[in-house]
């Protein structure tokens, strides 16, 4: 599974704040300066880099002479604003000692909701690394509402993959990279060190992520982060932020981290809006036949394989497309409402008005 990057591939890093920061909540000046040094390590191996930092919020707290970290959206927007510029500072002192020049560049979700913001926010990127510039990229988390958020910087990470063409995308955690269970539960847990995107194993591990086991932005949005790279073609590592030698090993195929292997091919940006971006605001439910439709045969969802209707939708709204057994097949736009779709279940396509989704509009996980 696991293979070098190309030559000349750009590489995405990310860190979160977690390993940014020191016991008391600030950002930890050797943490930053070890970033720094990985980054410059990849320059030199001659790889456009760009690093994915969280850290605004806590880089503006001790300045607002606040200890902890708010729990309501303009607090939070507060701090980012303080400590973003402090932050970016931060990452110019470190990187000037290499001889690097940073760009800040702060997206908000609705960079892949339209072909114009994609491609501005791709430009953009290509011209920094073009210019040498390392591109340290953010969530715009003083103006975004909750609706343009991502929520985690793993998921931005992964859209910013897309966007620069990566060849790897290394996600830097607190743990040497994905456990098969809970490090804080199960006394010397398995490492798991090369995985497949569509691997089971990583559907519990964010099933008990997501119900808090792991933490909030833990492993969950990691594995989320790795399969929407998967997606788009992009080989992802989770490795400890702590290795200095770290991402020099990932980039060079060594054994380090968690390798999750990608698809053969990738989605397009639209595509990954829907799958990824867009929340669900219901579910389809669907017969063996439909299955076997969407995923062997590549063809749209229609009414008559549709056996339930979870959910109040609109046309044009994402719904989450699952079988029987209530394993998730997949997602898509809906091609008609949930209470039409409810009127014409089990009916031909003639009667129904058109698909349900179609292929153009679907995304197939399995």
């Amino acid at each position: 599974m696991r293979h070098p990057v190309g030559s000349g591939r750009p590489v995405v890093v990310k860190i979160g704040s977690s390993s940014l920061t020191s016991a008391g909540g600030r950002i930890d000046s050797i943490a930053v300066e070890r970033v720094a040094a990985q980054i410059a390590d990849l320059r030199a191996d001659g790889h456009p880099a760009v690093l994915v930092s969280s850290g605004a919020v806590a880089a503006g707290l001790p300045a607002l002479g606040v200890d902890r970290r708010p729990d309501d959206l303009p607090g939070l927007q507060a701090a980012a604003a303080v400590g973003q510029g402090r932050l970016i500072e931060r990452y110019a002192r470190a990187l000037d000692v290499h001889d690097l020049i940073v760009g800040q560049v702060l997206l908000t979700r609705d960079v892949l909701a339209g072909r114009e913001p994609h491609l501005h926010a791709r430009a953009a990127l290509e011209r920094l690394l073009s210019l040498g510039v390392v591109p340290i990229v953010n969530e715009n988390d003083t103006v975004a509402v909750d609706e343009l958020r991502f929520g985690d910087n793993d998921r931005l990470a992964a859209i910013v993959s897309h966007l620069v063409g990566a060849g790897l995308l290394i996600i830097l955690t607190d743990t040497p990279g994905i456990y098969a269970h809970d490090p804080r539960l199960v006394a010397e847990p398995e490492l798991l060190g090369a995985v497949r995107h569509s691997d089971e194993i990583l559907d519990r591990l964010r099933a008990n992520g997501d119900a808090g086991d792991f933490g909030s932005g833990g492993v969950a949005t990691k594995i989320a982060a790795a399969r929407m790279a998967a997606f788009s073609g992009i080989p992802t590592v989770v490795t400890a932020a702590r290795d200095r030698d770290a991402v020099r090993r990932a980039t060079r195929g060594e054994d380090v981290g968690t390798w999750v292997e990608p698809t053969d091919t990738g989605l397009s940006a639209r595509k990954l809006w829907i799958a990824f971006s867009l929340p669900s605001a219901g579910t389809l439910v669907i017969d063996d036949g439909a299955v076997a439709a969407v995923v062997d045969g590549g063809r749209s969802l229609l009414a008559a394989g549709v056996t339930a209707v979870e959910g109040a939708f609109e046309r044009g709204e994402a719904v989450e497309i699952r079988d029987e057994n209530g394993r998730l097949i997949g997602k898509g736009l809906a091609g008609l409402s949930g209470t039409v779709l409810g009127e014409v279940l089990g009916h031909h396509t003639s009667v129904a008005g058109g698909a349900a989704v179609h292929r153009d509009d679907l995304i197939v996980f399995t």
